[in-house]
């Protein structure tokens, strides 16, 4: 029985395909250890998104190669799709696989191990690695993934859609990606049942752009999609991924309000609230825009989680620039923040842009939001104290010398119960009342 030892770097559409990638491996005899441990294949699920993830890419496919010499060092994922032949040339590579055929990592495994015996054997280095990847930019059909368990026990990662068409001038993804491609509803629906069957209580519906969820047949779909997966017996919760805020109409949210199985946790993608900075981005909102959306959702929901991301130090961006951007997200009031620092890339419109903004300067700016974020974060859960919730327990923790168990409401706050003896509320929906900070980011749950 062969050995494999995999890890994963980058978002939950990764986080995703990694899990069947595992699913796929162990179905199919091999047995699945630590990426810590001595293996016979290791698979490095890369990510490109920023040059820190292309270089913990590089830095985890070389820890394995020092490992075990001896191994096959397969890479995986956007870091491939994008780096063309130099990741041919990479000597600690044995196999390279792009992003549409992570679905064929049995295949391809065992057509190396039968096919290429001589080759492992023998390749000391600058021998070429075998690449399996395609043009993914000319890709139409979704390629089909499925999923039966994760290593969480209560929530899982259910990808509906791939690829992007947004083009933002910073990023990279839809060159990794390709096009839109959105899953058959079916495939979704089947997925989630074999889920709920398993005894998940949660799905967060994730991808590259869901908010494109049906485009590339005809029409938005993802307002169709949740009224099914709302009507599914067993399902408890659906949390979104990352939403386009043009998606955010008046009719979406007065539906998705009536429907009281999605959280109230909406993660809107703002990237900078500068109106002219916005422009270079190629972002196709105003600020304005987008505050409009964050007080719909406030129109319908009760204080809810609302989350986002922001780049900092785009090419070109002034004090005044920054400054408006911060003024905005306090304006906004977000429950988080995840804020990065740009990163060129290489193809992208924004990597030939004057006025690249110096290191210092993003890292002062970026001090300065998550400043922000944390005393909005802070405040948002003190909104919370001495109301009842809801919180699904996920795993129990030793905490300051007690034992507690950990969960999340339905607006992604995290919380804490006392426990003593062999108590067991994982995967239990249970209600209670916020009493207490029991950590910055942890709230006491009597």
């Amino acid at each position: 029985m062969k050995r494999v030892a995999l890890h994963n770097l980058g978002c939950k559409v990764n986080s995703y395909e990694f899990d069947v990638m595992q699913q796929m491996l162990r179905e199919s005899g091999y047995k699945i250890v630590p990426f810590d441990e001595e293996a016979d294949v290791y698979i490095i699920n890369t990510c490109t998104v920023t040059n820190i993830a292309d270089r913990k890419s590089r830095q985890m496919i070389h820890r394995a190669k020092k490992r075990n010499p001896d191994a096959v060092i397969v890479a995986a994922g956007c870091y491939v799709q994008t780096a063309g032949e130099a990741i041919r040339q990479e000597e600690a590579i044995d196999i390279a696989i792009g992003n549409n055929r992570k679905k064929d990592i049995v295949s391809i495994l065992e057509e190396y191990w039968n096919v290429d015996r001589s080759r492992m054997d023998e390749r000391k280095g600058g021998d070429q690695a075998v690449l399996e990847v395609t043009d993914i930019a000319g890709a139409r059909e979704y390629e089909e993934m499925q999923l039966t368990r994760t290593a969480e026990h209560t929530r899982a990662c259910i990808k509906i859609q791939d690829g992007c068409n947004q083009f933002c001038s910073y990023c990279i993804i839809p060159y990794a990606r390709g096009r839109v491609r959105s899953r058959g509803e079916e495939d979704v629906l089947r997925e989630v049942r074999g889920i709920v069957k398993a005894g998940y209580r949660e799905v967060v519906l994730t991808g590259i752009h869901i908010s494109s969820y049906g485009i590339d047949r005809g029409k938005p779909e993802l307002l169709q999609l949740l009224c099914k997966l709302h009507d599914m017996e067993g399902l408890e919760r659906i949390r979104l991924g990352s939403l386009e805020p043009r998606i955010v109409t008046e009719e979406f949210a007065r539906q998705i309000s009536a429907m009281p199985k999605i959280c109230p946790h909406f993660h809107l993608s703002l990237q900078s609230g500068c109106d002219s900075v916005l422009v270079r981005m190629n972002r196709h909102y105003t600020a304005g825009e987008y505050f409009q959306t964050t007080e719909l959702l406030r129109k319908y929901y009760r204080d809810p989680a609302i989350t986002t991301d922001v780049i900092v130090g785009f090419p070109g961006e002034t004090e005044e620039e920054f400054r408006v951007t911060e003024e905005f997200v306090r304006k906004v009031n977000f429950y988080e923040m995840h804020i990065f620092k740009y990163s060129k890339r290489k193809g992208t419109k924004a990597a030939a842009m004057s006025a690249q903004i110096t290191e210092a300067q993003k890292s002062r700016r970026s001090a300065i939001l998550a400043q922000a974020e944390g005393e909005m974060s802070r405040a948002f859960r003190a909104g919370y104290l001495n109301r009842e919730v809801e919180v699904l327990f996920e795993e129990k923790k030793e905490i300051d010398g007690a034992l507690y168990w950990v969960g999340h409401t339905p607006q992604y706050i995290k919380a804490a119960k006392a426990t003593k003896g062999s108590e067991n509320l994982s995967n239990r929906l249970t209600e209670g009342r916020m009493t207490a900070f029991l950590r910055d980011d942890i709230m006491l749950l009597k």
